[in-house]
């Protein structure tokens, strides 16, 4: 990938209550795969990033995570209220700041760095306000669908929940990765609105905001297969565990 001047923001301020096992109260992001936190690979895969550029945005049991990861960024959500509020709580250390932000998850360590250069390449060279890695897994996720207009452009993204039959039929699913202008995110998220019946701030409407307001919104597509796996049950985890039992192997 291009040098390019960039920040990252990493989403790990979740409990993981449905993650329990055993008596652990560890947070999500430090439950282990392989003998090593689940943020451990996201932040391995994002080494070209520098430690001080990259945001960990932390709430539940946050000095655990701090401590483990020295060097790095971190702002803290006090409550969790969402995608889009936990990027709230990282904007007072992207202000002033005018170039490509990657956000992405403490909890999804199969994501590969091939992956993530790709998608800041990709906005970097298409000068986009927003650029969306978007992709299709055999994998039966609840994601949300990538709606795009007869001319294949972004329109917006429909949550599996509010999903139509005919929607559901979509196979291009959004991963939740992302890399913004910054400024243009930061003036977005004063947009955000909590009006739905999580009471909880989307980050999936970020990119429809910016649409709205005729900036280009991009979709980088790849066969993304098992790499968007988020960790949010034991079962995920064992699922995990084997995608990179596999790949030590290879």
């Amino acid at each position: 990938m291009a040098e390019t001047r960039l920040k990252a923001v990493v989403l790990a301020a979740g409990k993981g209550t449905r993650l329990r096992i055993g008596d652990t109260d560890a947070p999500k992001v430090m439950r282990q795969a392989r003998g090593k936190p689940l943020l451990s690979y996201v932040l391995d895969s994002l080494a070209f990033i520098g430690k001080a550029d990259t945001i960990i945005v932390v709430g539940y049991g946050r000095d655990a995570v701090s401590g483990f990861f020295p060097g790095y960024a971190y702002a803290v959500q006090e409550k969790q209220l969402g995608t889009g509020h936990a990027v709230m709580a990282a904007s007072g250390m992207l202000s002033g700041y005018d170039g490509p932000v990657l956000v992405c998850y403490g909890d999804m360590p199969a994501v590969r760095r091939e992956t993530y250069e790709a998608l800041v390449s990709e906005h970097v060279e298409s000068k986009n306000a927003c650029t969306i890695l978007t992709g299709e897994s055999s994998l039966p996720l609840p994601y949300g669908r990538v709606l795009r207009d007869v001319d294949g452009a972004f329109l917006h993204v429909v949550e599996d929940r509010d999903c139509t039959p005919e929607q559901k039929k979509i196979t291009e699913l959004n991963s939740g990765v992302y890399v913004f202008n910054s400024p243009r995110l930061l003036e977005a998220l004063l947009d955000l609105k909590s009006d739905n019946t999580q009471g909880e701030y989307y980050l999936t409407d970020v990119p429809a905001i910016l649409g709205a307001r005729n900036l280009r919104v991009g979709l980088h597509k790849r066969d993304l297969g098992d790499e968007i796996i988020g960790v949010n049950t034991a079962e995920q985890l064992a699922q995990v565990e084997e995608i990179l039992r596999k790949r030590e192997i290879m």
